[in-house]
């Protein structure tokens, strides 16, 4: 699966060194193959995925750690909630383009639409 998000827009972005960025798709893929089960636009820099319950925090707090490092420009929110997991995404209106990709990545990984 070709990713906008890592295969096109972030070159130009990320200090992630480029050997390592499939690396970092890999688990963002599998965290939302596994755990996803909802992503609504909250507006054009903005977006919410809601993640199973039972998804480990640490390990996705770790993950948006380790993202915001290379690709400043993200802000990650972990919001917990009754049944599930909140992970709000958001972006400067620079990088709208960016949080497009990461969307679809996530429902292309989650088998959703958007």
């Amino acid at each position: 699966m070709t990713s906008p998000y890592i295969e096109n827009f972030a070159p130009d972005v990320c200090t992630l060194p480029a050997a390592e960025r499939p690396l970092r798709r890999a688990e963002f893929t599998a965290l939302f193959a596994t755990s996803l089960r909802g992503l609504r636009r909250v507006d054009r820099t903005s977006l919410r995925m809601t993640l199973a319950d039972d998804t480990d925090r640490s390990t996705v707090k770790d993950l948006i750690a380790r993202e915001t490092e290379c690709c400043s420009f993200f802000t990650f929110t972990v919001v917990p909630a009754d049944g599930a997991v909140l992970l709000d995404v958001s972006v400067q209106p620079a990088h709208v383009d960016v949080l497009d990709g990461f969307a679809r990545h996530a429902a292309d990984a989650a088998e959703l639409s958007t």
